[in-house]
């Protein structure tokens, strides 16, 4: 088995990438599904609060400089 040829290995890789990519591709069509059912309300409210808690964390960084 030790004379198997470069391409051989290569075709495996794109291979192994191919299906990477389609499984990806599944995962994302199945979570814009979910987020169409769900409105998509949930996001929007996650998205303020990380905002609000990014906000908190700069202001003790702003103090620091000056």
């Amino acid at each position: 088995m030790a004379g198997r040829s470069r391409s051989s290995f290569t075709k495996r890789l794109k291979e192994r990438s191919r299906q990477e990519k389609a499984r990806e591709k599944a995962e994302r069509k199945v979570q814009r599904k979910m987020e169409k059912q769900t409105g998509g309300a949930e996001d929007s409210v996650q998205l303020e609060d990380f905002s609000a808690v990014e906000e908190q964390w700069a202001l003790p960084n702003t103090m620091q400089e000056e």
